[in-house]
């Protein structure tokens, strides 16, 4: 009996090591296994933070393009009066005691000051007249051949367009030469 617990004692160690390496092999695999757990939400936590900053970079860029062109309905829906004056100024006479030279200097005065205004706002009318056609500035709405002039050359401006900042708000109308 001595004997069978001295081989139980001796036995012992053997299969506490054997328990202790599988404890040891399960505990490195669930080391194993948190480690990379932890790696991908590292992973997931920096596309997330990535994500957000490009986000906000998205919405500041959209606000501040949004702040730059605040202005461009209003703009556009003053254009059409700035033409408007235009016309009425053309109508004026030489004849200074003219009724209607004198209605139109005040329309002189008011289209000056509507201009100015423009102008402070960064709108800027867009060359035409005697340059080569650009489709991102100019729109064709009529075409004639004109032998003393190259092909391709605005001949007449029909409306005035006009460039807000550096977008362009309303393209000129214009006559091409074939």
């Amino acid at each position: 009996m001595e004997k069978e617990k001295i081989e139980n004692l001796e036995e012992t160690p053997k299969e506490v090591k054997k328990e202790k390496k599988k404890k040891d092999h399960h505990n490195d695999e669930l080391i194993n296994k948190l480690e990379l757990a932890l790696t991908e939400e590292k992973a997931k936590s920096i596309r997330v933070q990535a994500e957000m900053m490009n986000f906000k970079k998205r919405k500041e860029d959209e606000l501040a393009s949004f702040l730059k062109y605040a202005n461009s309905d209003l703009i556009t829906d003053l254009l059409p009066i700035v033409d408007n004056f235009e016309r009425a100024i053309k109508m004026d006479s030489e004849d200074p005691t003219d009724e209607i030279s004198r209605f139109l200097e005040g329309f002189k005065m008011i289209y000056t000051n509507l201009l100015n205004v423009l102008n402070k706002c960064e709108v800027k009318e867009i060359a035409a007249d005697g340059v080569e056609f650009d489709p991102k500035y100019h729109q064709a709405v009529l075409t004639e051949k004109d032998e003393n002039k190259p092909s391709g050359v605005v001949l007449e401006v029909l409306q005035k367009g006009y460039m807000y900042k550096d977008k362009v708000i309303r393209p000129a109308m214009v006559k091409v030469n074939e």
